[in-house]
Formats: structure tokens, C-alpha cells, sequence
């Protein structure tokens, strides 16, 4: 089972990145989210994997961390209706810490708003994941706006700026990359203030 790759990017699109290991060239499969982490071509790069096995042949599937590609597997094993190529739309439209408040929220309209994923399908996602998000709770809500609690401060500032941008009018996966935009350019430790004025223009 190949869970990592580390090697030279040869190729990279938005779902797709070839990395040669040892003069082998792997093709992985990836999301926008992993995609817009990529370096140069020709660069050393590391990713995280699943490789998934089918009878028609087998596929890589690339993330950049491993908490990404541990809940990539929780979605297509655990959620009927997911399989990888959903999964992979998925994390294409929302990051981990937005994908994983929104089930905790139960915003199934911010879930549906996804690719190939029906109001059926999130509510299921809602359903069989919401509990492994928030063990031994199962009434347990995330932190409010403003606050941490368990959520690492970077996640946090994330998700509320991404969810004052909603609050604005703006779309959730629009408000997800905007943010994810300004702290690719400013930086992890960028305030939620200044993370909505950048992913907003100003």
C-alpha cells in the first residue's frame, strides 16, 4: 500500500499531479485544495496518499497533510453514495476545517452546494459523520464564532472568516477559496479581520 509519495513534481493540474520517485512517475489524483499547495514544476514535493484498488485497475489519490487524506477514506468508507470521485469534488469545493464545521453545523446546504452531492447525500454525510467529528457528543455544537475551543487557531480564524463572507452574501465555496487565497498570501497567523479584507479585495 503506498500511503506517501516524495519526489519531483513532473506534472500538475487542477485534479491531477505526476511525481517521480526513484525514476518512476506516479499519477495522483488530487483536489483544488491539494492542487493550489503545489510547488514549481521541478520542485521537490511530499503528498500524503490512498491507494484505492477497483477491478478495473487501481488509482493514487494525494493530499497534503494527512488529516486531509484520513477523512478523505472516513467519507468514501463510512457515507453510502461517496465514492472517490465525490469525495474528491468535495474537497475540490470546501477545506478540511470548513468541510468538517459544516457537518458539525449540519449546514447541509453548504454540503449540497457541492458537485454530484444531493440534499440525500449530505444529509447523510450529516448523519454518519457528524459523531466522529465531535466523539461521545452527540448534541455537541463547534465553537462559536470568535472563540477556539479545541480548533487549532488557524482552522478558526478560517471558519470565521469564511463565515462572516457568507454572512455578507457571498457563496460558500467562493467564501472558502477567497480565504484560503489570502492566507496562501499573508500568511497562517493573518487576523480574521484582515483575512476578510483581502479575500474581499480591500
Amino acid at each position: 500500500m503506498i500511503i506517501s509519495l516524495n519526489g519531483t513534481l513532473l506534472e500538475s493540474g487542477i485534479f491531477r499531479a505526476v511525481i517521480e520517485c526513484s525514476g518512476i512517475g506516479y499519477e495522483v489524483h488530487i483536489p483544488v485544495t491539494t492542487a493550489e499547495k503545489l510547488p514549481a514544476i521541478g520542485s521537490s514535493v511530499r503528498l500524503h496518499t490512498l491507494q484505492i484498488f477497483r477491478e478495473d485497475g487501481q488509482a493514487l489519490y494525494g493530499f497534503a497533510t494527512t488529516e486531509e487524506r484520513d477523512f478523505f477514506r472516513l467519507l468514501i468508507e463510512k457515507v453510502s453514495g461517496i465514492g472517490p470521485k465525490i469525495a474528491l469534488n468535495i474537497f475540490s469545493r470546501l477545506s478540511l476545517p470548513v468541510l468538517k464545521e459544516a457537518i458539525a453545523r449540519s449546514d447541509v446546504k453548504m454540503l449540497s452546494d457541492c458537485p454530484g452531492i444531493g440534499k440525500k447525500t449530505a444529509e447523510r454525510l450529516v448523519i454518519e459523520l457528524r459523531d466522529k467529528i465531535m466523539p461521545g457528543n452527540k448534541t455537541a455544537s463547534v465553537p462559536p464564532a470568535g472563540t477556539t475551543g479545541s480548533m487549532p487557531a488557524q482552522s478558526s480564524r478560517q471558519n470565521d472568516a469564511v463565515a462572516a463572507l457568507i454572512s455578507l452574501g457571498v457563496k460558500p465555496a467562493d467564501a472558502d477559496k477567497a480565504v484560503r487565497k489570502a492566507i496562501e498570501i499573508h500568511g497562517p497567523e493573518t487576523s480574521v479581520e484582515k483575512l476578510i479584507r483581502a479575500a474581499l479585495g480591500n
